[in-house]
């Protein structure tokens, strides 16, 4: 399992580096920063203020995941770049649709 993401009881956890303000929405991909646990990189183009960039982090994510937006919550980190993202379901069935997901863009990515 990627070290980004991670199972638990109620679903799975994302560890995400998120950057408000940016010029548009965008997944940049699965990072592993220089002695830092790996995460996945959200650019959102929210400011970060009264939870708007959570909030637009959320839909971002729940549309590119096909999720249902109350299956997702910021669990750590809501005033943070640095966050952890619970979400609710099957752990075994989400863990192999994030992975399949990132990793098919990664693979597009790469091909650019």
């Amino acid at each position: 399992m990627a070290g980004w993401l991670t199972r638990n009881a109620a679903g799975a956890r994302v560890s995400l580096k998120v950057t408000p303000g940016a010029g548009r929405d965008d997944v940049r991909g699965v990072e592993a920063g220089a002695g830092d646990r790996p995460c996945l990189v959200v650019r959102v183009s929210a400011p970060p203020e009264a939870g708007k960039a959570n909030a637009a982090l959320i839909r971002l994510l729940a549309k590119r995941w096909r999720i249902a937006r109350r299956d997702l919550a910021v669990v750590s980190g809501t005033g943070s770049r640095r966050k952890v993202l619970q979400i609710q379901g099957a752990p075994d069935a989400l863990i192999a649709r994030l992975e399949a997901i990132e990793g098919a863009e990664a693979a597009r990515a790469g091909r650019r």
